[in-house]
């Protein structure tokens, strides 16, 4: 094991059954009525007739070379395509996922594995069409669709379909998953049915565990909306589950998933969505949100469509005479020129194109932002955020928009302080801003997610000093903020770490905890003799069974690889590496990762076996390039060795470290001339790098030119006076 724990068993506890959304309707019809032909009814189909929109009638697409058909074979409905080897194989389709704007498919490959087919159905306006349509997959990268990225159990169906159990088989690779509804139905959301039935039956519920008066796991009461919001959060959010399946509904958002927060790939620097990132994390940014807005105050939960038309949505609050419930809303007439200042009816008039941009995801899906915010035309020219005004004036600048907004709102909001400047300079230069990020995080009026999402920021230049900076956040009252100011304290010194964060191992919120115990992981056994053998036994085994559950994403085995090494469990590493590889050979640091613990184990006849595997699979990145000529130039393969740094530059132009390596292997080959060129190269691109000025000094002093090698040495002292190499240096030189 991973961790080195073993957790003893214990007594499962007796949640109620699911029944099904046949038995909710004999006494729910209305709202099963309202259900029925749902986005949530059409979450997963079994490929039938009447839930197959696609085009079946002996349809050939051809991608890139590849050729797709779709036909029919008596009531079946069959695809042919590349399978995993790039052979056309034929397979019946086995689901139809979604509705509208588009339908994609499920095939069963093997191994009880499902995987999604990269064409998918318009069903708006007709046709084929692929996912991805500028890019070549070819069979073998973790992006075709048969590979780890497309699988339905581990990236899809605990939102897709009712108690969803993933059952995967880390020795086959396959599943034998299983699931109490095919699609989302009525307990998807209100929980497991058995008691509630039993008790308007008249039966006891008792024994029951986790209910509340009503027999239900997840009760959503007027006066309470974040339980509500938390659950439609759970599939409506960019995150990573903590388990492998369906979470019991009701169970908090924090104990269940790792929310992302607003980083560079995913959200632009002012909160806008940029990357498919859902609904949840704008959400949280918003002032809605705030004010306790919930989901079904715009969206009827059983439809799953807007409760009403247009601005008639805005306007139930947005109005001359406001809404009770909500008192910090100023009434006023919304829906009016003299607010938005467009002509009524219009395209400009709408609330939401204002208010809730809009991106189109996998070709054809347009989504809005549900940060609900004030556009700020005077933000965009320095972040780079795209803006409400220019998205459909697109022949005019964000100045021209901000002067617009400035002179409708002279007293708006134009040109005040945002956080998006503090984000953007975070980005942009860390370092530089780190105070300014820190304040960020301490400023208790911003949303949790912008503060967690500063403290996140920092974590490349954790420091002792930070650390403490954001001890105090980790009372703060969101998971989000004690979860990240957790992730700063691993620059504490060992013993200041286990007293700060062993009492974090109690946090009401899994992921915090989760975090606490990866921290902590990194410990020497010696560093942790004072903690109670059951707290570690707790926090290491809830670690293990997280990796555990997620054990069929490569990513996860990126993580086990990386917490092995800091437990010194080499072994461990390197078979979830292997493991990371076997899913995905595309990934070029399993390969490096790997090759450097054999290479530190002493054995370069394995890392050079590696990364001859590796730049087999990837020719094409540097890198491993790099990584192959400088282990080739170690075991005297001088030759070989020159060839492959000489082609790792020709995929990395301008790379001073490949230069450095390149001119050792000329030098050692003996072609001192060819080295100082080389070197020389470096020199003119990066005069300044301290590895390029102690390659120079080495070569110079090799060379016995004495008085070279003294400058560049200088040099290097001036640019990086602590560089560990200048006292080799110095003495090794003559005076």
């Amino acid at each position: 094991m991973l961790l080195g724990v073993v957790t003893a068993g214990a007594a499962v506890a007796e949640v109620p059954a699911y029944v099904g959304t046949a038995i909710c309707a004999d006494c729910h019809s209305a709202e099963v009525a309202a259900w029925q032909g749902s986005h949530h009814d059409w979450a997963l189909k079994p490929a039938e007739a009447p839930w197959v929109l696609g085009d079946f009638d002996d349809v050939t697409v051809d991608h890139y070379g590849v050729e797709t058909r779709f036909f029919r074979d008596g009531d079946g409905f069959m695809v042919t395509t590349d399978g995993p080897d790039g052979a056309p194989t034929t397979w019946p389709i086995a689901y139809a996922v979604g509705v509208t704007p588009l339908q994609q498919y499920l095939v069963e490959t093997e191994n009880g594995r499902l995987q999604a087919l990269d064409l998918a159905w318009n069903s708006r306006d007709g046709g084929w069409f692929h996912l991805y349509p500028d890019e070549a997959i070819p069979s073998g990268d973790g992006l075709h669709w048969t590979g780890p990225y497309k699988n339905w159990q581990a990236r899809c169906a605990d939102c897709h379909q009712t108690g969803f159990v993933k059952n995967y088989d880390p020795r086959s690779r396959g599943y034998a998953s299983q699931w109490a509804e095919l699609n989302v139905g009525c307990e998807a959301c209100h929980g497991p049915g058995e008691a509630h039935v039993a008790l308007y039956e008249g039966g006891a519920i008792a024994g029951f565990t986790g209910i509340d008066t009503e027999g239900l796991t997840a009760p959503f009461h007027a006066a309470d909306p974040e339980a509500e919001i938390q659950q439609c959060a759970t599939c409506h959010a960019r995150r990573s589950a903590l388990g492998a399946d369906s979470p019991l509904p009701g169970t908090p958002f924090h104990d269940s998933f790792r929310l992302t927060l607003l980083s560079e790939e995913s959200y632009f620097a002012d909160g806008q969505i940029d990357a498919e990132v859902y609904v949840y994390g704008s959400f949280l940014q918003s002032p809605m949100y705030a004010a306790g807005v919930r989901c079904s105050d715009c969206h009827d939960p059983h439809t799953a469509r807007l409760i009403a038309d247009g601005n008639a949505v805005c306007t139930q609050c947005h109005n001359p005479v406001g809404r009770e419930g909500f008192p910090t809303l100023t009434p006023a007439a919304y829906d009016s020129p003299e607010h938005h200042f467009h002509e009524a009816g219009t395209e400009g008039a709408q609330c939401v194109s204002c208010h809730m941009a809009e991106r189109t995801y996998m070709q054809v899906d347009p989504r809005r932002d549900h940060s609900f915010r004030v556009p700020r035309p005077d933000l965009s020219t320095v972040t780079g955020a795209p803006d409400a005004c220019t998205a459909c004036h697109d022949d005019k600048t964000p100045e021209w928009a901000a002067a617009a907004l400035r002179a409708w709102y002279p007293d708006g909001r134009m040109d005040t302080a945002h956080f998006a400047t503090t984000i953007a300079a975070g980005r942009a230069d860390p370092a530089a801003h780190a105070e300014r990020l820190m304040a960020m995080a301490e400023t208790e009026s911003l949303p949790a997610i912008l503060r967690a999402t500063a403290l996140q920021m920092l974590r490349p230049l954790a420091s002792p000093a930070l650390a403490g900076r954001a001890g105090p956040l980790m009372a703060d009252p969101s998971p989000l903020v004690r979860r990240e100011a957790v992730g700063l304290q691993t620059a504490r010194p060992g013993a200041e770490r286990v007293a700060t964060l062993v009492p974090m191992l109690d946090d009401p919120r899994l992921v915090v905890r989760l975090e606490a115990a990866v921290q902590l992981a990194g410990l020497p056994g010696a560093e942790l003799g004072g903690v109670a053998p059951e707290t570690l036994q707790t926090a290491f085994g809830d670690l293990q069974a997280n990796l555990t559950a997620q054990a069929d994403a490569p990513e996860t085995q990126m993580r086990i690889a990386g917490l092995s090494l800091t437990r010194r469990n080499l072994a461990a590493a390197k078979s979830a590496l292997r493991e990371a590889i076997a899913m995905d050979a595309g990934l070029a640091d399993a390969w490096g990762l790997l090759a450097r613990i054999q290479q530190a184990e002493q054995n370069p006849s394995a890392a050079r076996a590696t990364l001859a595997e590796a730049v087999a699979a990837l020719p094409d990145d540097p890198m491993l390039a790099q990584a192959y000529g400088r282990l080739l130039l170690e075991t005297g393969a001088l030759q070989a060795a020159t060839a492959e740094l000489e082609r790792a530059l020709t995929l990395t132009a301008d790379n001073p470290a490949v230069l450095i390596d390149l001119a050792s292997a000329r030098f050692a080959s003996g072609d001192a001339e060819a080295a100082r060129a080389t070197l020389g190269e470096a020199y003119g691109l990066a005069p300044t790098d301290p590895e390029v000025l102690a390659a120079l000094t080495y070569f110079h002093a090799a060379m016995n030119e004495a008085e070279a090698a003294h400058r560049f040495l200088q040099e290097l002292a001036t640019v990086a006076p602590d560089h560990p190499i200048i006292p080799q240096l110095r003495r090794a030189l003559p005076e």
